[in-house]
């Protein structure tokens, strides 16, 4: 059982920063001190789980700035950290905490001499004594303060203010996706870093061309990377039972891919990734060349080793395919090669489509096939989405 609940769950030591980065959060254990831990469900949202387990198991609010670098133990095993800024105390804890000063903190207050080390990466990279880039802006303490404040002067004009209520789904020191309550409608901020800055250039551009079926982009904060949408009403795709939701999403997406027959150069501008037929062709040797050394480096089989021989006929065999889907005279169009449902919001009145990271220009054909792989999945290879 115990071996079951170290594949569901994950253990995280938490970082709880407090009173401007100066004092740390612990548990007195036995003369000495600790982190508090978390669990965190495996494959899921980390920063989402871990500060809804802070608040009901240690009784703060907090935001998560980053995952600092893990550390080994004395017994071989690795911690696992999360360092958080502490927003305020909402009920009470199921252990005795108390708050420290880390300018008094020593390498053996501790239980774990790890956990010190982890306090001391996390206060440096927040002050910037070890190094962090510019475009890293969530390492910062105070950032959340800072971001609402921003989004306030941006709804104010429009008679809309936040509540203090927020969810916040994922967190490192470029990326971020946070969930705002509002007293009207609920607002949506993201920002990225790389690999997948340029989802900032190409939502902007995607938000200007396709109103009605990406979200509303309200306000963009470049410094960062980052905007600012309106939440879509409706329903995700893969909680919709109705098979008639499905077709609509087909069609959606049909209509904004027609419509993006002529856009071509301005989303590949933005940042789409460039799938179009004759731009793969190029790279089909560099394909072939690349498989044949990673046969010769496999040790383990099945699957089986393929011959040189049999990865030139591969290469011919796609070569054909390219030919024939250039012959066809089917346009380049936008594409989403991350077309899961969880990312497509049905309502009666619209689809929208979302994270548009994964953007490309190219044939419409292999977005939609990820639609269709997903409704077999649903509903299974004999369900007739006509």
């Amino acid at each position: 059982m115990a071996g079951a609940k170290q594949i569901e769950h994950e253990s995280y030591r938490v970082i709880v920063l407090g009173r401007d980065g100066s004092e740390v959060l612990l548990v007195p254990d036995g003369g000495k001190l600790a982190l508090p831990s978390v669990e965190v469900p495996r494959w899921q949202r980390v920063a989402e789980n871990l500060t809804e387990a802070v608040r009901s198991e240690w009784g703060e609010d907090v935001v998560c700035l980053f995952e600092p670098a893990t550390e080994p133990l004395a017994d071989g095993g690795v911690a696992r950290y999360q360092a958080v800024e502490q927003l305020r105390t909402r009920g009470n804890s199921q252990k005795p905490t108390r708050w420290f000063s880390i300018s008094t903190s020593r390498p053996d207050s501790f239980v774990e001499a790890p956990d010190y080390a982890a306090v001391k990466q996390t206060v440096g990279m927040c002050n910037r004594e070890i190094e962090a880039t510019p475009s890293d802006p969530f390492v910062n303490l105070g950032w959340l303060h800072d971001l609402s404040g921003w989004i306030e002067s941006v709804m104010r004009p429009m008679g809309i203010h936040l509540t203090g209520s927020f969810r916040q789904l994922n967190a490192s020191p470029s990326f971020c996706l946070i969930r705002f309550e509002t007293d009207g409608h609920a607002i949506w901020f993201k920002a990225v870093g790389e690999p997948n800055q340029r989802e900032f250039a190409v939502t902007c551009l995607l938000s200007r061309l396709f109103p009605s079926q990406v979200p509303r982009v309200l306000a963009i904060r470049p410094e960062w990377n980052g905007w600012l949408t309106r939440e879509a009403e409706g329903d995700l795709l893969c909680d919709v039972e109705e098979i008639r939701a499905w077709r609509r999403v087909a069609a959606e997406l049909a209509e904004m891919q027609i419509n993006s027959c002529n856009q071509a150069s301005e989303l590949l501008a933005a940042g789409a990734r460039d799938l179009r037929v004759d731009t793969l062709s190029k790279l089909i040797r560099h394909f072939v060349d690349t498989t044949q050394q990673l046969m010769q480096r496999q040790s383990k089989i099945p699957p089986p080793i393929l011959e040189p021989k049999e990865l030139l006929l591969l290469g011919d065999s796609i070569r054909a395919a390219f030919d024939v889907v250039e012959r066809s005279g089917i346009p380049n169009t936008l594409g989403h090669l991350d077309f899961d449902p969880g990312n497509v919001v049905v309502s009666p009145q619209s689809c929208v489509f979302l994270d548009w990271a994964e953007a490309y220009v190219g044939n419409p054909f292999l977005t939609f096939q990820y639609l269709l792989e997903h409704y077999r999945r649903k509903y299974g290879n004999e369900s007739n989405p006509e």
